[in-house]
């Protein structure tokens, strides 16, 4: 009688990791998918993201950095993480990355106000530090539900995490930026086409790569007012 009374704590032992471990991630992977799939417009899931609790980072940002400029734009642009300009301010680029991203959209007679800004974690990491796959999973709901209320005609993915997460792709964003390719999500009719390119972080330590991306954002605006 003795051993049959112990063995249920034996098992709820045996059980405790998984439950406390692997399933942390999954359950908020899926908090996160049916609070982005309720929504409707983009004030209610501005508002869902507002009120997410299963993001870590969400805790030790001072803002939600959900998006700029205009909902109805044919073009937009996907970056990484807010910076601390960004978390201070509430809006994505608008620190040194930001501003030579309006200047690199300026070289190509683009105006930041005609496009519409975002990143795929919507609280920046502390020390500025790279996301964990775990951060960028809980976030990606929300995001592919973004990009389905605005429908834009391209999506730029600026950096590699971006471009990566939404694509799904191995390849470095030095082999695949400026590629025209395609996205899409199962609520979609039709795909959308998806463009990598280097970050404005890059180019700020990486100069050399600028006439690339210069020529990339050419090909981009040549596409989006071939129509």
């Amino acid at each position: 009688g003795i051993s049959q009374a112990k063995q249920p704590i034996i098992n709820e032992r045996i059980d405790l990791p998984p439950q406390s471990y692997d399933s942390v991630p999954e359950r908020a992977i899926l908090a996160a998918v049916a609070a982005a799939e309720s929504t409707n417009s983009i004030s209610d899931l501005r508002i869902a993201v507002d009120d997410f609790e299963d993001c870590g980072l969400k805790k030790t940002a001072m803002n939600t950095v959900f998006s700029d400029g205009d909902s109805s734009a044919k073009i937009m642009f996907i970056g990484t993480v807010p910076g601390a300009d960004e978390d201070r301010n509430g809006l994505p680029f608008v620190g040194l990355g930001g501003q030579l991203l309006n200047k690199m959209l300026a070289s190509v007679n683009l105006d930041r106000s005609s496009c519409y800004l975002t990143n795929i974690i919507f609280w920046r990491p502390p020390g500025d530090r790279e996301p964990t796959e775990n951060e960028i999973s809980v976030c990606v709901p929300f995001v592919e539900r973004h990009i389905e209320l605005i429908l834009p005609e391209i999506i730029v993915l600026l950096g590699g995490p971006a471009s990566k997460s939404l694509l799904g792709m191995k390849e470095s964003i030095n082999k695949i930026h400026g590629q025209f390719l395609k996205y899409s999500t199962r609520r979609m009719k039709n795909p959308i086409l998806a463009v990598p390119l280097y970050h404005p972080n890059n180019l700020l330590r990486s100069p050399a790569s600028k006439q690339d991306t210069w020529l990339d954002l050419l090909k981009v605006k040549n596409k989006l007012f071939q129509k």
